[in-house]
């Protein structure tokens, strides 16, 4: 699907009548034909608008209402960019505009970002002498609609009654939509009984303000009651049951209206594949998508294209959705951050930053949406650099949208995920309101890096604030006394949860406390707490006490929680790595061979230990024993230099982390070529001396390498972050932030 645009606007230079002012305009088809306002219709650019309006100063034609008229008209309505700025500040030149005038400047203002700016211009134009009429209440009364100002809304009605322009039918709608918008159904009900215009556009409003409120059968009995349905009423009760996450009944709605041979419009078909997306219905996807590719004259909407590449991407069909995207000629922004956002949503987090770097380049501006796709994936790499420039993007751009908070809790996250916890607090401490999300994402940033103390006084700042915590706030604070070994206060907080503040726990507060029990050895009580949970655990929560086994040594539990564990997980390569370790630390290699036997009948792979960091705002990746990297040979040079200082510190590799029978010195060669140590070792030869490194890796870190980097902290004098897969190390000067518990 391409789309294409026409080339670029050529302007007349000339033209035989030049308007003078007067107090009338001149005839009406000499006005209507003129060249510059035929090429209003291929505008698409505000530079192509500015050269037609000087065209229209040159000849005069800026001194006629009707030509200043469908200038504004096409600033306020034109698809390609916001024309209102310019709109406006054509107005302001305006010395007398007459009603139609008026009209199209309350109509862009209604529909604007701030539509109560449309009340401030009516006021204006009362003050000054204008009444209105039937074309200007509905834009008045739709600002109310969307700015939620019902006081005033009822204001316009008794205006309405007063000039009697509610027996127009489009002044009816609107009263009826701004009533129901606000809320007030019993009011719309009031004006739908009471009016003669009982069509099927009053009927839609009064659909969409029952589905607004979430009354969806009310809302259907009313579409079940129109005769004569069209295409907008059936987009009414279809966006309805979506709004209210229905979307199973709506898509057996359009289904219907198929069969029914009404024909779907843009927005139909984009609410539609939406709803697909949402429900997971793919199938359903690509027969409105065959249908739009089957010349039905959608193939060139944007909108359509959008929603399908969010349908695809979100249903893990990558290659489709990026396949759309390559296809358009045009991209605009919602395009980028669909892509982008179905990157990250299937875990691509590589992709979405090149995707990102690439929108870019290619002159695209990203917006607040934009951001909040772009941060998650910042924060699994460890993209510090990158996350860095979007908050100073975000600083100098993106101030004052409706979107400053989730933006900032995002930042939050970036910065703690990313390792710098103390610029996740100034983010924190810089915002003048703080919703509970962004107390929620420092408390598990302290509880992930270790800081226990700080996300049990950051709680208590909050409660001072009157913040009430929710069950995501008990998960940060449980698994706070996780990482920190607090068994006690684990306790005391999971009573405290349904006691003190009626939260009933789920699925991850009970995974919390048994991690926690596990780790304490306390395996009796930590079955005990799984008889009594309300639900069934699930693979988290055996696979937390399967690697506590490991730790404390418990080969018979394991075993009996490793069944439970491939009985819920049978596909989970992790599972069985994972006793197959433990049985190899219990020197069982038969065992060992017998499990990995297992692994290979089924096909499946242990997944390799993977570590990045990040230089010069570029995601360098390692697996053990890679050699692909363009700087390999230093690499290994600096991992023989480590190595060397390591043994003459006093450091002796643990050989029993290495699970595979071998010769003792292939043993402490495959330990030196552990991933965390390639990332390492590239972060000593590629930044300053004295400047922190920060590694990513998706799995735990071994016992080996935790010990071999407390050391390399003292000896190189760096302090280095290490983030694995369940929480922060922060290393410096021999020692670990953990304390050696993890």
């Amino acid at each position: 699907m391409a789309l294409s645009y026409p080339p670029p606007l050529t302007v007349p230079a000339s033209y035989p009548f030049h308007f003078l002012p007067s107090s009338s305009d001149p005839p009406y088809d000499i006005l209507r034909n003129h060249p510059s306002l035929s090429l209003l219709s291929n505008c698409k650019t505000h530079q192509s608008l500015r050269e037609i309006h000087a065209q229209m100063i040159k000849t005069g034609l800026h001194n006629t209402n009707y030509a200043l008229s469908k200038l504004l008209e096409f600033c306020v309505v034109s698809p390609h960019f916001d024309g209102l700025p310019y709109a406006v500040s054509v107005f302001e030149t305006i010395q007398e505009p007459n009603q139609l005038i008026w009209n199209t400047m309350l109509r862009g203002l209604s529909s604007s970002s701030d539509p109560a700016s449309a009340l401030e211009m009516y006021l204006r134009m009362v003050s000054l002498g204008y009444l209105p009429n039937s074309y200007t209440f509905p834009f008045l009364l739709k600002s109310c609609a969307k700015s939620k100002t019902f006081e005033e809304g009822k204001q316009i009605h008794t205006q309405v009654v007063k000039l009697g322009c509610d027996l127009d039918r489009y002044v009816h709608t609107s009263l009826i939509s701004m009533y129901a918008r606000n809320g007030s159904l019993e009011d719309a009900r009031k004006v739908f009984d009471t009016s003669s215009h009982r069509d099927v556009v009053s009927c839609t409003a009064l659909i969409t303000g029952y589905a607004s409120r979430g009354d969806v059968l009310s809302a259907r009995k009313m579409f079940d009651e129109i005769p004569d349905k069209d295409v907008v009423s059936w987009n009414a009760m279809i966006t309805g049951y979506i709004e209210n996450g229905s979307c199973k009944e709506a898509l057996e709605l359009f289904k219907e209206m198929m069969r029914r041979n009404v024909r779907p419009d843009e927005g139909t078909l984009v609410n539609v594949v939406s709803a697909c997306a949402q429900s997971g219905d793919i199938e359903l996807g690509r027969q409105v998508h065959s249908w739009v590719d089957d010349d039905h004259g959608f193939s060139s909407s944007l909108k359509i294209v959008n929603a399908l590449i969010d349908l695809y991407s979100k249903c893990g069909d990558v290659e489709t959705a990026s396949g759309l995207f390559e296809g358009l000629s045009y991209k605009d922004v919602v395009s980028w951050n669909t892509l982008i956002g179905g990157y990250t949503h299937v875990s691509l987090y590589k992709e979405a930053l090149l995707l990102f770097q690439e929108m870019l380049r290619s002159g695209e501006s990203p917006d607040d949406v934009t951001m909040l796709s772009v941060l998650p994936a910042c924060a699994h790499l460890g993209a510090i650099d990158i996350g860095r420039w979007i908050h100073v993007y975000i600083d100098k751009r993106l101030k004052g949208i409706t979107n400053a908070s989730s933006l900032r809790t995002s930042l939050i996250d970036m910065y703690a995920k990313c390792g710098d916890i103390e610029a996740a607090t100034q983010v924190f401490n810089s915002m003048p309101n703080r919703s509970l999300s962004s107390w929620n994402a420092m408390i598990f940033g302290f509880a992930m890096h270790g800081r226990a103390n700080a996300a049990f006084d950051h709680f208590s700042k909050m409660r001072k604030n009157g913040v009430e915590p929710d069950d995501i706030t008990f998960v940060g604070l449980l698994s706070a006394c996780s990482h920190s070994g607090l068994l006690d206060l684990g306790r005391h907080i999971f009573k405290s949860v349904t006691e003190d503040y009626n939260i009933t726990p789920k699925l991850e507060h009970y995974g919390c406390m048994i991690d926690l029990l596990g780790h304490s050895g306390l395996f009796k009580e930590a079955e005990e707490m799984i008889h009594t949970m309300p639900m069934e655990p699930d693979g988290v929560i055996w696979c937390s006490l399967l690697k506590a086994c490991k730790m404390h040594g418990n080969l018979e539990l394991a075993e009996s929680f490793a069944q439970k564990l491939i009985k819920i997980e049978p596909e989970n390569s992790g599972s069985y790595v994972l006793l197959s370790n433990i049985y190899a630390t219990a020197g069982r290699w038969e065992d060992v061979a017998r499990i990995r036997g297992v692994l290979n009948g089924k096909g499946m792979k242990k997944v390799p230990g993977c570590s990045s960091i990040e230089v010069d705002s570029v995601v360098h990746e390692f697996i053990i024993g890679n050699k692909f990297h363009p700087q390999s040979r230093e690499i290994y040079g600096m991992l023989e230099e480590m190595d060397m200082l390591l043994e003459e510190a006093g450091f002796v590799p643990d050989t029993t982390e290495v699970l595979q029978e071998m010769e003792e010195r292939w043993k402490e060669e495959a330990l030196s070529h552990h991933s965390e140590k390639l990332a390492i070792a590239f972060g000593l030869i590629s930044t300053k001396p004295g400047s922190k490194l920060t590694i990513v890796k998706n799995l735990r870190v071994c016992r080996n390498c935790h010990e071999a980097t407390k050391l390399i902290s003292k000896i190189y004098k760096r302090e280095i972050v290490a983030r694995d897969r369940t929480r922060f190390h922060h290393f410096r000067d021999g020692v670990c932030s953990c304390s050696d518990y993890w």
